[in-house]
């Protein structure tokens, strides 16, 4: 349901009451905009009865607060509310960034064609890809919205604006949600309060009011508890059946692949709450992984979310800790035995020439040293002995230029053109984080003489150079689980679309 107005005229005190209807099991209420206060506030409104969901204002962590709604259980059968206030400061944030990217990138190339670099004052163009960037991140709140398993309150800002015709400016007014365009129609419920006391009905989805398509109806003595009834909440079923579309089937049935994590549906019939015994073993079973022990990890925590592992605590022979610390212990403690591995034959940290052989190679020594006891479940804890590691050949070669060396044999062929793949995805990644075309991330290193692509040498070491400017933005917009990850990635690193899979969805997989 979406309830808008301009400014005062009682949408989060309306919101405030609607958590006292005896149709809601609990409410909880995220509070998006600094500016706003009134979730506080609001809490003396009589009946008012909800949990203010803290998150740290970035847009992951807003992510991660609806995920831990959504897994809430509900109260004596009822379903619980979803107040979120404002989605207008949401599509504000997003908007905000994108000019942001948008000012960085006219920055950059400013300084490369040595021009007058542009001011606070001066006016940026937000190119259309940054802007599919911002609709794309809007889309996955709402994905997330649809998942709960009952009402969701959606407050928003209206303005009164100029109406167009033909686009010309009329005399007449109009008024205008302002948030993302297509918000009403992705909605069930529109209500509009033109005032305090003044509410008008705009739109609904439903089959227990006559209604008329088009039909705006005034609404007296509204009340959320009053729209729930005429909606049939009473009457609905306990969830609804939410299926998201997938551009990337037809790719699937021709044989191809895309980078996109293949994660498990989570949908609201499969949100129960968490014991510490039942987290234990799921780390478990993610560590006892026969090939990608660290993916399993990572993909436990995107499944649960931190705010509900944060608040499972296990007993583990690190000592008590939430489940979210033992998953970053575990991570941890892959990593120090990869890094064993690879010194006791001779490979720098970091550079590993087969990740998943080593990830099997990890998966086979964490038993003998993992700590005893995840509660009920944990790694067998009695010694293992270690297999030995074959030596790998290196990938990438510090001599294969100049180019007159003697033809490589088919193998080697085909694990250059690998390699190479593999770095032309990750300068494509390190370009659209920094805001800037592929082309003008490779101009340093793809000459007139060299053309596209660049060497493959120059190549490796222009992307690791740039590596420490692309984690600094990362953790500045609050990725930072992506860039612990690309702290850690290999020299190259052969999956790197999957570490960046939850940002795009476009990379073509490697390997």
């Amino acid at each position: 349901m979406l309830l808008t107005g301009p400014e005062k005229t009682g949408k989060s005190y309306e919101a405030a009451k609607a958590s006292g209807s005896d149709l809601i099991g609990r409410t909880y209420w995220i509070e998006i905009g600094g500016t706003e206060g009134t979730a506080d506030y609001y809490g003396r409104v009589p009946g008012a009865d909800y949990e203010i969901v803290e998150h740290e204002g970035s847009y992951q962590d807003i992510l991660d607060a609806i995920r831990w709604v959504n897994v809430q259980p509900c109260i004596d059968g009822k379903p619980n509310l979803l107040v979120i206030d404002s989605m207008t400061s949401l599509w504000d944030m997003l908007s905000d960034e994108i000019a942001l990217f948008a000012r960085n990138r006219a920055i950059r190339k400013a300084q490369r064609n040595r021009s007058r670099v542009p001011t606070l004052d001066d006016p940026v163009v937000v190119d259309s890809d940054l802007w599919n960037r911002a609709k794309d991140r809007w889309g996955a709140v709402l994905w997330l919205l649809r998942r709960h398993h009952g009402p969701c309150l959606l407050i928003a800002r209206q303005e009164i604006v100029t109406a167009f015709e033909n686009d010309k400016p009329t005399r007449n007014t109009t008024r205008k949600v302002k948030a993302e365009k297509n918000l009403p129609a992705a909605v069930d419920a529109v209500v509009e309060l033109h005032s305090l006391g003044e509410a008008w009905l705009t739109g609904v989805r439903t089959l227990h009011m006559k209604i008329q398509p088009g039909e705006t109806q005034r609404f007296p003595d509204f009340s959320v508890d009053s729209l729930l009834r005429r909606l049939g909440l009473q009457d609905a079923a306990e969830t609804r059946s939410v299926s998201e579309l997938r551009p990337d089937a037809d790719l699937q049935e021709h044989g191809q692949q895309t980078s996109q994590a293949e994660l498990p549906p989570v949908t609201a019939r499969q949100a129960p709450a968490l014991t510490g015994a039942q987290a234990a073993g799921l780390i478990r079973d993610a560590l006892m992984h026969p090939t990608e022990p660290e993916t399993a990890l990572r993909e436990l925590r995107v499944e649960y979310g931190r705010r509900t592992l944060k608040a499972v605590h296990t007993e583990t022979g690190w000592g008590r800790m939430s489940a979210d610390a033992l998953i970053t212990k575990s991570l941890d403690h892959l990593k120090e035995k990869a890094d064993e591995a690879a010194g006791e034959h001779g490979v720098q940290p970091g550079e590993h020439s087969d990740p998943v052989g080593q990830a099997h190679g990890q998966q086979e020594t964490t038993a003998a040293d993992e700590p005893a006891s995840l509660e009920e479940g944990a790694p067998p804890s009695g010694p293992a002995e270690e297999p030995p590691v074959p030596e790998q050949p290196e990938e990438i070669s510090e001599a294969e230029e100049p180019q007159d060396l003697p033809r490589p044999r088919p193998a080697q062929v085909n694990k250059a053109n690998k390699v190479l793949a593999v770095l032309l995805t990750e300068a494509e990644i390190q370009a659209r984080i920094l805001g800037m075309t592929m082309q003008e991330h490779l101009e340093d290193v793809s000459g007139p003489d060299e053309g596209m692509p660049p060497p493959m040498t120059k190549l490796r070491k222009h992307v690791i150079d740039h590596r420490p400017a692309v984690i600094g933005l990362l953790e500045e917009r609050g990725e930072r689980e992506i860039a612990n990850a690309y702290r850690l990635a290999g020299k190259p690193e052969l999956k790197i679309a999957q570490i960046f899979a939850t940002l795009y969805t476009d990379l073509a997989t490697v390997g």
